[in-house]
């Protein structure tokens, strides 16, 4: 199960650039295109699909190495076992946020896949909204591990107080 993970963790990564790349890639090409006399109408639409799909990914990358903003200076004034309880009260939160996300977006990805996007034909709406649900389901997937890694350091922490050194 490991290495499934590790190796969904390198595709997403690939994906998350493939997509920005893309994006940029075709901005750049309906720019140049425009200058030449030959607007491409699509290009504005493919990369605002990119862009849905790469947000999503890159947001569960930047969440699965703790690279998202976060407030601690309020946080770190507690003690150590109100910051656990804080910790789990936020992940616990995100989890079911990340539930609801996983259902409304599956709900918004079904009701919109007769609809076409942006006016191309023979690409269903549906392609583009598909990207919440599945990018809110990398994110519980990495939030549970969160948990996991959380609920592990708390025993590390209790084995402290028989003064084994402290993760938390």
């Amino acid at each position: 199960m490991k290495t499934f993970y590790r190796y969904m963790i390198g595709a997403e990564a690939v994906l998350a650039g493939t997509f920005l790349l893309i994006m940029v890639a075709v901005i750049f090409g309906g720019g140049v295109a425009r200058m030449m006399h030959y607007p491409l109408n699509w290009t504005g639409e493919v990369a605002t699909g990119c862009f849905a799909w790469a947000c999503f990914l890159c947001a569960d990358i930047a969440w699965r190495n703790n690279t998202l903003m976060s407030l601690d200076l309020i946080v770190d004034l507690f003690p150590p076992s109100v910051r656990r309880a804080i910790v789990y009260f936020n992940l616990f939160v995100i989890a079911c946020f990340l539930c609801y996300a996983i259902y409304a977006g599956g709900w918004l990805a079904w009701i919109s896949r007769s609809r076409s996007f942006q006016g191309i034909t023979g690409v269903s709406y549906s392609w583009v909204t598909a990207s919440l649900p599945v990018g809110a389901a990398l994110m519980l997937i990495t939030t549970v591990l969160k948990i996991r890694t959380a609920m592990q350091d708390h025993r590390v922490v209790h084995t402290a107080e028989e003064g084994v050194p402290s993760a938390w």
